[in-house]
């Protein structure tokens, strides 16, 4: 049997994936990182993550190849990166393929010189090409050295310069225009009839609809109103969610949401529960109640430590396949469903040739609403949701049979802020303690054994032990946590931890020459470049997030400074957004917060928590909550009573105390 290479030791489950490859594979490290410059090697950074498909098949074909193996040892340093663990390394090399090639993605490999500024990158190389790449690169490092460190300067001073903010007038005003030149563009993207945009792949991009149903709601927009529920309805409907056990996969790779690429993520599902709350808080639309909870249900089931943290993500292939694990053919789905198997086929669109032709097998997708089963078949919507609810959990139970995807078990503290977050978004809105005290427990656990001594935050916890200096993003979903924690249950430790850690991030991320905060402290690892994280993705970036804590944070504490910072920071941003609305969504929100107000909402009194569940009916995107009968918050402290009262605060003014909701919503913008 192959010997195990060094990273045998590691943390990843991706790393470890690549443990017996015949490579001789690092980790990122100090001692790697000298064998590079004492032996004069070129650095090989390939960088993936678990559930990455095309890793996979490069690992196969190349990775596990001895011929290949003894090419890369022979002239390069080779390190193996998991880009969950260390998106700051990630982040350097992905944008130095992008100014190579103009495109990137994963698996992503570079060449670097063994200073680790890059020369050479691409994303999948199949074997022969591979080989011929690395020999034709080696050859130039022994024969011109100098052609090479020429091109690195000019790359890593590309990769430097790249996504620079550079700060704007102050005094710039926000106004609605600004909100308007940024959504007319944005809507010749919508899909109408499918929902999303108009191309393939389609990812759920999550923040992008959140900021669309908040814009749509308070401007009374119904151009951008309905592209927002088609998109959400069609996603809980396609293939792209996994109609039997819950959950979304990361993206479809076809134009209908009907067949997904099968991985999941922890941080698609978290921001998707949140989103599918605030949508089902705004419509009142049943459905989205069953998405919720079958979602949380499988986190739940799959996704949870016993120490209440939550995993990162579910592979797409089982047996070396991708999707094996989800799909059926009609033979074994009818025997599985048993009784009503002509009715569950045609509900989730099950047919005997196979609804994925090119697998002849069949997602599980749903492309009728539940009127036209209840009229063909003649039954109550109710005994239609029974037939539905068993025949689910007959197929739960037969393809828990399967042979699973690969689970990655690492806990990130990024993620699982957002999925406490998610858990704190649906306690409220389907007002479910079991869900606060999930994201309760997570959160203790992460402040007593995820933080360092100076105060700081881990990214990583796995085998019992926190790894690795938190990125800006773990702390700026963090504090976004603590401060939902606070608002769901008024405990005002929370937000006192939330500003510590937003006091920690300004004191050691902060760039002096420029609004935005750096993704990597200042006592974290030097690499060959600092970057800003800047653009919403498919997760929103750690700088709009924090902007928004700014914001929130300076409203709660009556901190002018955090108001101006957050302020600032947006309007720094603001020309590019017009441009390219869906990748600033959250900056977005951020604008909208600043157009239409945000309603600061003081519940006093021992009724609090129940006038908090009241309110929890009603759809008001802009607002924070504070409430209590003892407080030093500045807008609660000279208004405490026993006696119910409800204080609606806009721009430093504050209505007159009124003592139900119906009355606080009249003052409500």
């Amino acid at each position: 049997m192959q010997e195990p290479n060094k990273l045998i030791h590691a943390s990843s489950p991706y790393l470890l994936q690549h443990a017996y490859n015949p490579v001789e594979w690092h980790e990122w490290n100090a001692e790697a990182l000298a064998k590079a410059k004492d032996e004069n090697k070129l650095i090989l950074v390939s960088i993936g993550y678990s559930a990455c498909h095309w890793c996979h098949v490069m690992e196969h074909e190349s990775f596990e190849n001895f011929e290949v193996a003894e090419v890369m040892n022979k002239h390069f340093v080779c390190i193996k990166v998991d880009r969950e663990e260390r998106p700051d390394i990630d982040q350097i090399y992905m944008l130095a393929v992008q100014l190579m090639n103009g495109n990137g993605g994963w698996p992503l490999n570079a060449v670097c010189l063994p200073d680790q500024r890059p020369i050479y990158g691409g994303t999948y190389f199949r074997k022969d090409d591979w080989i011929n790449i690395l020999e034709n690169v080696a050859g130039l490092w022994a024969n011109e050295p100098a052609k090479a460190i020429n091109y690195a300067e000019r790359l890593t001073d590309g990769i430097r310069q790249a996504e620079k903010i550079i700060d704007v007038n102050t005094e710039l005003e926000f106004s609605e225009d600004q909100l308007i030149e940024i959504v007319e563009p944005w809507k010749r993207h919508f899909d109408t009839d499918q929902g999303g945009y108009n191309r393939a792949p389609k990812f759920p991009l999550p923040n992008n609809w959140s900021f669309l149903l908040r814009y749509s709601f308070l401007k009374a927009e119904e151009a951008t109103f309905m592209p927002t529920c088609t998109t959400l309805e069609k996603m809980s409907m396609g293939g792209i969610y996994d109609q039997v056990g819950g959950g979304f996969a990361r993206y479809s790779v076809d134009d209908k949401w009907h067949v997904p690429h099968f991985e999941k993520m922890l941080y698609d599902n978290a921001q998707l529960v949140s989103l599918y709350a605030e949508a089902y808080q705004c419509l009142k639309f049943k459905p989205f109640v069953q998405v919720i909870v079958d979602t949380i249900d499988w986190i739940y089931r799959e996704m949870t430590a016993e120490n209440g943290l939550f995993y990162s993500a579910l592979d797409a292939d089982s047996e070396g396949v991708e999707g094996k694990f989800y799909v059926w053919d009609k033979i074994e789905f009818d025997k599985v469903v048993g009784d009503d198997a002509e009715l569950l086929a045609e509900y989730f669109d099950v047919t005997a040739e196979g609804n994925w032709e090119e697998e002849e097998t069949n997602i599980l997708r749903r492309n009728k609403d539940d009127v036209y089963f209840t009229d063909k078949y003649n039954i109550t919507e109710e005994i239609l949701y029974q037939k539905i609810a068993l025949a689910k959990a007959k197929l739960l139970d037969a393809r828990s049979n399967r042979i699973r995807p690969g689970l990655d078990d690492k806990c990130l503290t990024a993620w699982n802020a957002m999925m406490i977050k998610a858990f704190i978004d649906a306690s409220q809105v389907l007002s479910s303690d079991l869900y606060y005290q999930t994201a309760k427990t997570a959160t203790e656990f992460i402040l007593e054994n995820m933080v360092s001594p100076n105060g700081g935050l881990y990214r990583n916890y796995k085998n019992g032990k926190a790894s690795i200096t938190g990125f800006l993003d773990d702390y700026a979903f963090m504090i976004d946590a603590l401060i939902a924690l606070y608002q769901a249950d008024f405990n005002e430790e929370w937000l006192q931890e939330a500003k510590a850690l937003a006091n920690y991030v300004i004191a050691n991320f902060t760039d002096p020459e420029s609004e935005m905060f750096f993704y990597t402290a200042t006592n974290g690892e030097e690499l060959i470049a600092r970057k800003h994280e800047v653009m919403d993705n498919v997760i929103p970036a750690s700088n709009s997030v924090m902007a928004q804590n700014l914001q929130k944070l300076g409203l709660f504490f009556d901190e002018e400074s955090y108001r101006e910072k957050a302020s600032a920071m947006l309007k720094s941003v603001l020309p590019r957004i017009k441009s390219y609305g869906s990748a600033y969504s959250n900056w977005s929100i951020q604008l909208l917060n600043e157009v239409y107000g945000i309603n600061e909402i003081a519940i006093t009194g021992n009724e609090a928590q129940h006038v908090k569940s009241e309110l929890n009916n009603f759809y008001i995107p802009n607002k924070i909550t504070l409430g209590g009968t003892k407080s030093d918050l500045p807008l609660l402290k000279d208004k405490q009573s026993d006696e119910t009262k409800i204080y609606i605060c806009r721009n430093k003014t504050c209505q007159l105390p009124v003592g139900t909701v119906s009355e606080a919503l009249n003052f409500i913008n």
